[in-house]
């Protein structure tokens, strides 16, 4: 019999969708498709109520235009209270929409990657039924991680870094409970081609260090002003621009005048190929992003970070030399150059660095965790113990 794993998550932002894919094509590679289902769930999108349901489409503009305010809601929310009373609030509000979903997606383990979702998405699998299946937490946040993340029911915990493992134990985890396993990418990184097959395969100029500047796939960010910074200085190097799905930046991009070669692209979905053929990253501080290029051993110039869950993210970087924050255009120009001045052997250097911090293993490991668990017994729920309790009383109220 197949065995059914359902995954939780929104697309509020891409990282989320992004890790449940990468863990569904390493379970789907090494267990067969034969031998399981799976399930991708937008919970806020299919079982909450207006505005929740709205909110993968308000996430990407809140971020764009409320950024000061988004930080300062994840610092006042960021404690064991205030997550567990505003995870509350959510389970009461979509209760009844969050029970539907138990009964129609029938599962033999869930795992959950948005950190919104795991204590209400605990409360539905607690009352919803008798039994329940395991339920697993994969940590889609790289080191500044939210107390929404953490909840002592939950079978197992994994996280990307040691620094989320003890905000799990600050949060009232065992650490039994819990497990290092770096963050999941897609199982393609594991077959990333060289350098010189990669530039080959893309036509790019073999000998010029290239720089490769995303803002995920909408092409959000100072995309254009960081590019434009950078052609100006006239470096000797190639420029490689991804607009994502953003087709007036494109378009914009490519009705521009370059000082070097300089290849533009619109949504990409072959990044292991872009960044094994890259020399540099320009980018935000996604957490997929910085982890997809530590695997690629690619050093960043971060340019920006999500108040609150990204902050930490930079740190991590620098303070392991894989890159450098540098939030202007005039930053980031000047980091590149500098980088570029240091020649082959400052660039060989600084790609080690960041292949020092990769976990190029973690999506197998995530996928094996999962397995493990899926044949795991269902497990007695809030409700089923609140029966025994009522039906023990009445017999010894019946023997009194």
């Amino acid at each position: 019999m197949k065995k059914r794993i359902l995954f939780l998550m929104s697309d509020t932002g891409g990282g989320h969708r992004a890790a449940a894919e990468a863990i569904s094509a390493a379970l789907l590679q090494r267990y067969g498709e034969d031998n399981l289902s799976i399930e991708l769930v937008d919970v806020f999108k299919s079982y909450s109520p207006f505005p929740l349901n709205y909110m993968p489409e308000f996430y990407p503009w809140l971020i764009k235009n409320g950024k000061s305010s988004w930080g300062m809601g994840y610092k006042l929310s960021n404690s064991r209270r205030s997550a567990k009373v505003m995870s509350r609030a959510m389970y009461v509000t979509a209760e009844k929409q969050m029970k539907r979903m138990v009964h129609e997606n029938p599962a033999d383990v869930i795992v959950c990657v948005h950190s919104v979702l795991t204590r209400p998405a605990v409360d539905a699998f607690m009352h919803a039924a008798d039994d329940r299946p395991p339920f697993l937490t994969v940590v889609t946040d790289l080191v500044s991680t939210h107390m929404f993340w953490y909840d002592k029911r939950v079978e197992r915990t994994l996280v990307p870094t040691e620094a989320a493992f003890e905000r799990g134990v600050l949060a009232g985890l065992k650490p039994e409970h819990m497990r290092v396993t770096g963050l999941p990418v897609h199982p393609r990184f594991s077959e990333i081609p060289s350098q010189h097959e990669a530039r080959a395969a893309l036509g790019w100029d073999p000998h010029l260090p290239a720089i490769l500047m995303v803002g995920g796939g909408e092409g959000m960010g100072p995309l254009y002003k960081n590019a434009r910074a950078l052609n100006a200085r006239k470096l000797k190097c190639q420029l490689v621009i991804i607009a994502g799905r953003n087709k007036s930046l494109q378009t914009r991009l490519e009705e521009s005048d370059w000082n070097q070669p300089t290849h533009i692209y619109g949504f990409m979905k072959d990044m292991p190929r872009l960044m094994a053929a890259s020399s540099i990253l320009v980018s935000k501080a996604g957490p997929a992003t910085i982890c997809e290029a530590c695997i690629a051993g690619l050093p960043m110039i971060l340019f920006d970070a999500i108040p609150g869950q990204e902050t930490g993210n930079v740190d991590y970087v620098v303070d392991n030399n894989a890159g450098v924050f540098a939030p202007t255009p005039r930053s980031v120009a000047d980091a590149a150059e500098a980088w570029l001045a240091e020649g082959s052997a400052g660039l060989r250097r600084r790609s080690e660095n960041a292949r020092r911090i990769a976990h190029p293993n973690a999506v197998w490991d995530i996928a094996d965790e999962i397995w493990q668990y899926a044949h795991h017994p269902r497990i007695p729920t809030q409700r089923s113990i609140s029966l025994i309790k009522r039906i023990s009383a009445t017999r010894l109220l019946d023997f009194v």
